[in-house]
């Protein structure tokens, strides 16, 4: 497993357990910041950029994902694949060093290893529209 994509699960830890909380994912990051140290510094980094990215994006991500989702409304998602897909969508729609068929192929693959046997199918057909139709 790649140092980046522990990174990328990191993040959904964190978004998925401050959802089931409803707690901030920020103070849920820093409290799993001090007691995790399992990735190297470049590779915490990202994750921190991941959830603080999402945190500051979340509202046009869900408005987008929302607007793509055909015949799926945002909280009736799965929460794994709603944090999934901010993710995926926070790459494909921010990070200009992450390549969308990065972004996607890491999405589907977080997916595969953690939700529903239809979820990577349905994240990579929606993160795909997001990448088409992004400006």
């Amino acid at each position: 497993m790649s140092a980046r994509h522990k990174a990328r699960k990191r993040a959904l830890d964190v978004l998925y357990e401050s959802e089931a909380r409803s707690r901030d994912p920020l103070t849920t990051l820093t409290e799993r910041r001090a007691r995790n140290t399992d990735l190297g510094p470049e590779d915490e980094d990202y994750a921190v950029e991941l959830v603080r990215g999402v945190v500051g994006a979340r509202d046009r991500i869900d408005a987008l994902l929302g607007e793509h989702a055909v015949g799926w409304e945002l909280d009736r998602m799965p929460a794994v694949d709603r944090a999934i897909l901010r993710i995926g969508a926070y790459e494909v729609l921010e990070r200009d060093d992450v390549p969308d068929e990065v972004a996607l192929a890491e999405a589907v693959a977080l997916a595969e290893e953690l939700s529903t046997e239809d979820s990577p199918q349905f994240v990579n057909g929606l993160l795909g529209k997001l990448a088409r139709v992004k400006p």
